[in-house]
């Protein structure tokens, strides 16, 4: 039986569950939510991206992203625009006012890592990005090859 401070799946899943914990600590002075800074950063990777599409990355119900956005809209970081073809579809994208907060969202993050990276050589830490990549790889692999053979078998 594995120990489970030693199961790769509960390493992971403790890490990161600990990690969000103290970004929202060291996030405090921001005036938003973790839940807030995640929509902020994903927005400035992918703006102008579907509202729906940005609730199944984050992996959130899109009623709980729809109130997300809605304080963020309120805030005047946010603003929802009208696709170009389908009116049923809303494109998110960051306001001017939200470029100084994602600096801060970011500095966050960074002393967040340092956190946790603390006693951790730089070597060592080149190393588990790249072992963590290539897991990410090959999970996304794996993924990729169930929905292909699915559509195949439904084709």
């Amino acid at each position: 039986m594995d120990h489970l401070d030693r199961n790769l799946g509960f390493l992971l899943h403790d890490v990161a569950r600990l990690m969000r914990k103290r970004f929202e600590q060291n996030a405090r002075e921001l005036g938003l939510t973790r839940s807030q800074c995640s929509v902020l950063a994903h927005l400035a990777r992918h703006d102008g991206i579907q509202q729906g599409v940005l609730a199944e990355i984050l992996e959130v119900e899109p009623i709980t992203l729809t109130r997300l956005v809605d304080r963020l809209e309120q805030m005047g970081l946010v603003e929802r625009q009208s696709h170009s073809t389908d009116r049923r579809i809303r494109l998110l994208r960051l306001t001017e006012a939200a470029r100084p907060k994602l600096a801060d969202i970011f500095a966050v993050g960074a002393v967040t890592r340092g956190e946790a990276m603390e006693g951790v050589s730089e070597e060592d830490r080149e190393r588990l990005l790249d072992i963590l990549s290539s897991m990410k790889a090959n999970l996304i692999g794996k993924s990729s090859a169930v929905v292909g053979e699915r559509r195949a078998s439904h084709g």
